[in-house]
């Protein structure tokens, strides 16, 4: 077994350029990877320059306005993040004492998610962090995985369907990934109506759904859910008149007018006008909704981060009965 101590490259090897291969390899930016650095792109290139030298290999190719790993790096990436990640828990002094702690953390979450968890986080936080402070800002995306890269959030709570699948499929071809994530809970999706609406009274068919007006809860303004991915598996379609950004709102809506939406299960006796609305299962299959919270590498090994996302895990499984 060769001794690293001894190896002519890594006698030579400047480990800062490991620091800056690892965030180009994240950002697939140099501007970018600059930017999180606090360097200047001409010196982010010349260090990429260098640890190529002494590498022998191109490292990564300018595709369009991305940076394209080679197999090399690809490979290489996994070890160095790991080294990176274990030397920073090495160097960090002390440990997150949840009692002592003054953090504030941003978590970007739907209405109806912050009215599940954020009850039982506050309790938890007054019993055993006093110290720390929670914003919850909304969530307008899908994919959060900009969100967590550019530190707008620390953390985002949701249903990640498309951001998740691209994730597995990174693992599971061996590449390494800049995120991680906790499962809290499934949720199911239900039919709400106001309690008089005509097709409280019968049986909701396909046909019928089909038929009604709809409204949709859309966090990005996008005037097509995952509902309507369903429905177009099957060849049918919708008619949505109204598009919201919060499950609250379309809850009120609805429960004054004609329109159909969607709700999570969970979320309507959360709304305070239950007894106004009226819940059918949807006449077709959907895909469960896997709630998961997705943090980045970057803040994932911090005690407080751990701290909060156990806490969540926590709070998920004891709040949906897992």
């Amino acid at each position: 077994m060769i001794d690293p101590a001894h190896s002519p490259i890594f006698r030579q090897l400047d480990l800062n350029l490991l620091r800056v291969f690892d965030e180009v390899m994240t950002e697939r930016s140099l501007t970018r990877a600059a930017h999180k650095l606090s360097l200047t792109q001409p010196a982010v290139s010349n260090a990429l320059q260098r640890l190529r030298e002494a590498l022998g290999d191109d490292l990564m190719k300018r595709t369009g306005q991305e940076m394209s790993p080679t197999p090399r790096a690809l490979a290489l990436w996994p070890t160095v993040r790991e080294a990176l990640g274990q030397l920073e828990e090495a160097l960090v002094p002390g440990q997150f004492v949840p009692a002592q702690a003054s953090n504030t953390f941003v978590l970007a979450m739907a209405d109806a998610t912050a009215a599940k968890l954020m009850p039982g986080l506050l309790d938890a936080m007054d019993h055993t962090a006093p110290g720390v402070s929670i914003r919850v800002v909304p969530l307008t995306t899908r994919d959060p995985r900009r969100l967590l890269e550019d530190e707008t959030v620390d953390l985002a709570v949701g249903y990640f369907p498309a951001a998740m699948a691209d994730l597995t499929a990174r693992i599971q071809s061996g590449a390494a990934v800049a995120f991680s994530h906790e499962r809290l809970y499934s949720g199911e999706y239900v039919c709400v109506m106001r309690r008089d609406h005509p097709l409280a009274k019968e049986a909701l068919t396909l046909a019928n759904y089909c038929a009604a007006r709809h409204l949709l809860v859309s966090f990005s303004g996008r005037p097509f859910g995952f509902v309507d991915e369903a429905l177009a598996a099957i060849g049918r379609a919708r008619r949505i008149v109204l598009t919201v950004n919060q499950f609250f709102t379309a809850g009120k809506v609805v429960a004054g007018s004609n329109l159909l939406t969607v709700l999570p299960r969970h979320f309507v006796n959360a709304t305070g006008i239950a007894d106004q609305l009226v819940l059918r299962e949807l006449p077709f299959a959907v895909p469960p909704v896997q709630v998961d919270a997705l943090s980045h590498h970057r803040v994932g090994r911090l005690g407080a981060h751990q701290w909060l996302r156990q806490n969540l895990v926590a709070l998920g499984a004891s709040a949906f009965d897992l």
